[in-house]
């Protein structure tokens, strides 16, 4: 399968002979979820984005945004980010031949996605702050200097994440709602924009931590918190854009709290045989919190990372490895329990 700008080029900004840096990213699995669904008394599918090169959807805009940056001749590209975007980026600046590096709240990112990061080559700077003074300070760097910032407040990052909804309606045809986790705001507007460009208008449902819920609370955050450190964001960068496409969809945005959304990521992984990250699970943790809305029948959850993104918080959740001794009596009890 090509990736997203050679599937979607006639909706996208790119000319036939523009450059393409791509790792086939997109095409990501559809799934229905039974169980779910019979919970919430709906038909619930999940967009599983962690099936991308990097693990997570960032890598839809990051092809669009690098793709551009590189038409436009430049050397190197910058972001501020809680992990995903910084592992994203990575991989796609080493695609490029070009340098990359990244800001990330020290001691705030997940142990796979600074991995990726390093592995990747880019530079890795941890900074004594949090995403939201990151942001500032990257693209302050980048009016400074002769570097792509690739931010959500980069148009091209939403050009590419928005073709995650050409895909749903490919597949599944019309869908009532569409539930999100919300951090930076970019991926809600960019399914939104999407859904508009294909004629659709399905409910956006936007879910945020508790401790991170700028938009609930209708202020910025000053310290956010939450285990889910992917939308550990406490003024969004694409807040505007994010309210409005909630308010034109008939929509909603709400908070789950913490407990809420370790509770969705784990019945995620035990009930449907899906593994995302804490971050992804606040979709179906707002959709489990406050059901289906009245008169939506057909619903997708976006998992926005992979679970391997955070094994930390994984084995904190799960149950303990059984220890057995190396005969038949020993394993056929520890099987049998």
């Amino acid at each position: 399968m090509p990736g997203l700008i050679e599937r979607y080029r006639d909706r996208l900004p790119f000319a036939p002979d523009d450059p393409v840096i791509s790792l086939q990213e997109g095409s990501t699995p559809l799934v229905p979820a039974p169980r779910l669904g019979e919970r919430v008394g709906a038909d619930v599918w999940l967009k599983i984005e962690g099936a991308n090169p990097t693990g997570s959807f960032k890598d839809r805009g990051m092809t669009c945004a690098v793709s551009d940056a590189v038409r436009n001749g430049a050397e190197a590209v910058l972001c501020a980010s809680t992990g995903n975007t910084a592992a994203s980026l990575s991989a796609y600046a080493a695609r490029a031949g070009i340098r990359g590096a990244v800001i990330v709240p020290e001691g705030k990112i997940a142990t796979g996605k600074l991995a990726q990061a390093l592995m990747h080559g880019a530079r890795v700077i941890a900074l004594r702050g949090n995403f939201d003074v990151a942001l500032k300070l990257v693209r302050e760097v980048c009016e400074r200097q002769p570097i792509a910032l690739v931010n959500s407040v980069n148009p091209f990052r939403l050009e590419g994440q928005k073709t995650a909804s050409f895909e749903i309606v490919d597949e599944i045809g019309s869908i009532d709602a569409l539930c999100i986790p919300v951090g930076n705001a970019g991926n809600i507007t960019a399914y939104w924009k999407g859904f508009q460009e294909v004629g659709e208008s399905p409910q956006m449902l936007g879910f945020q931590a508790a401790g991170a819920a700028p938009l609930v609370e209708g202020r910025v955050v000053e310290n956010p918190e939450t285990i889910a450190s992917a939308i550990r964001i406490g003024n969004p960068a694409r807040w505007e854009e994010a309210m409005a496409a909630m308010t034109a969809s008939h929509g909603m945005v709400r908070a789950v709290t913490d407990e809420e959304i370790l509770d969705a990521y784990k019945f995620l992984a035990a009930g449907e045989g899906v593994f995302c990250e804490p971050a992804s699970a606040s979709g179906v943790a707002g959709l489990l919190k406050y059901g289906a809305p009245e008169g939506v029948s057909r619903i997708v959850c976006v998992l926005t990372g992979h679970g391997l993104k955070d094994p930390q918080t994984a084995l904190m959740q799960a149950g303990s490895v059984v220890p057995c001794e190396p005969d038949l009596g020993a394993v056929e009890s520890a099987v049998l329990g």
